[in-house]
């Protein structure tokens, strides 16, 4: 894996990115992966695919199909 180095980084911009570690259970590291693979994911990612990659670390197992190309329907209620 490739390795890159960030130099003069603010305090607030570290500290920021070490409090929304926090909140999402990872490491400032592994937050900083996550936010840097967000940034270069394609455009047309799906709302699925983008839900999966979201959520990759609370556990998520069961894959979601895309809804590329489904009509939208009206709820039909009884």
């Amino acid at each position: 894996m490739a390795q890159i180095l960030v130099r003069n980084l603010d305090e607030h911009v570290k500290a920021g990115l070490a409090r929304r570690a926090a909140r999402h259970g990872r490491s400032l590291e592994a937050e900083a992966r996550a936010i840097l693979a967000e940034a270069v994911a394609p455009a047309e990612t799906g709302l699925a695919t983008y839900m999966q990659m979201l959520f990759a670390d609370c556990g998520l197992e069961e894959p979601i199909q895309e809804w590329k190309g489904q009509t939208i329907r009206p709820a039909e209620f009884d």
